[in-house]
This record gives C-alpha cells, structure tokens and sequence, in this order.
C-alpha cells in the first residue's frame, strides 16, 4: 500500500494567510490610533489665572512671568499641616519622579496657605524633606491676602483659617485638589489627589499639554 507524501500549501492558501496577517495587523494599528485620539482629546478650558508674584524658597520673586511659556502643575499645602498635606506633597514627589524626562519642561508649583509661619527658611527644609528638584519645583508664600486671593478667586480653590487664632492648625483648610496650568496660564484640569485614577489622569493630561497637545 502506498503513501501519498503530503501536498504543499499552494500560492492560493499562502495569499489567504498573508491576507490574514495583514488585515489583522491593520484592525491593531487602528484600534492603537483611536485609543490615542480618545486619551489626546483637547482639555477643557477654566480659564486664565490672574497675574501674581510671591515669594519662592529661595527668597527670590517668582510668579505667572517666571512660569510662562510651559504648562505646570499646582498644589495647596503648609509644612505645619498635621493631616493632609505630607500625603499631599509626597504625591507630588512621586508625580515629580514620574515626569524626570521633561525637566523644566514642566514645573510645580506649591502655594503655602500658611505663609505667617512658612517662611522661605521653612519652605526649603519642607522642600528637601520631600526631595524637591529646586529647578523644577518652587514653593511659593507671601503675603496672606494676596494668596488667598489667587487660590480662591483664581484657581477657584478653598482656603481659609480661624482668623482670630492663626495657630489653631485644625482649622486651617485648603483644596486637596492638583491644579493643571497650561504654557498661557489657563487653567486646564482639576484632580482629586485622593483618588488614585485622578492623579494618573494628570500625568497623562500633563504629558499632553508639554508635548503640544491641547
């Protein structure tokens, strides 16, 4: 009895396959491209920040004309603050290390909501506690007033005190919210720092916004 030997796949079956591979890598490349147009939608817009200068850790004046030009990311804090705030900063630490690759491209910015006792002495021991890149991120106290003006009436955010007791620490309050800035000094997106899925928002929305997104 004799054995056929097995015949070769003709140029018909080869064709189908390769027909195959390459409407399957094709159903890849643009399921790739609309997950990319989804996640670099425009941003929306909360409007531009009023004009402002206070006082960086290194005692040197710093404000919306040091920061033109690149996006920039803004946190509300005070280095005596017993509850929120060392979470606060160390996510901002954390979000510092995860953008190393844009160095100034994109800057940080912490607004002392405490500035009486947050003097610029003060705010650089808090900064390299916390390991801040003094190039890249700046701690900002001033004035009282001032700054509660632009955290409220600027970034819309809460800020407040027991005006009749400055040291009664609990009822110190401020937003736990990050702020993103875009390079014109608008406002671009609001992220609750509590919330794990925010804060990856902000990196990737961040990232968007220094690589020319809008």
């Amino acid at each position: 009895m004799s054995t056929d030997a097995p015949t070769p796949p003709g140029p018909v079956q080869r064709s189908a396959h390769r027909f195959l591979w390459v409407a399957l890598a094709c159903a890849v490349c643009c399921i790739a491209i609309a997950v990319g147009l989804l996640r670099s939608k425009p941003l929306e817009r909360y409007g531009a920040l009023p004009s402002f200068t206070f006082t960086r850790q290194d005692g040197q004046p710093f404000g919306r004309e040091q920061l033109a030009g690149r996006p920039w990311v803004a946190n509300f804090i005070f280095t005596r603050c017993p509850t929120i705030c060392p979470v606060f900063t160390q996510k901002m630490a954390r979000f510092q290390k995860q953008t190393d690759e844009f160095g100034g491209q994109l800057a940080l910015v912490s607004f002392s909501v405490d500035p009486e006792y947050d003097t610029p002495e003060r705010l650089t021991a808090y900064a390299a506690k916390h390991g801040a890149d003094p190039a890249r991120w700046s701690f900002l106290t001033g004035d009282y007033q001032q700054l509660k003006g632009i955290i409220v009436g600027g970034f819309k955010m809460a800020m407040g005190r027991n005006e009749e007791d400055p040291q009664d620490l609990p009822n110190i309050f401020h937003g736990s919210h990050f702020v993103l800035v875009d390079r014109t000094g608008e406002i671009r997106g609001y992220y609750n720092s509590e919330h794990d899925d925010e804060v990856e928002r902000l990196l990737r929305e961040a990232k968007q916004l220094v690589r020319g997104g809008e």
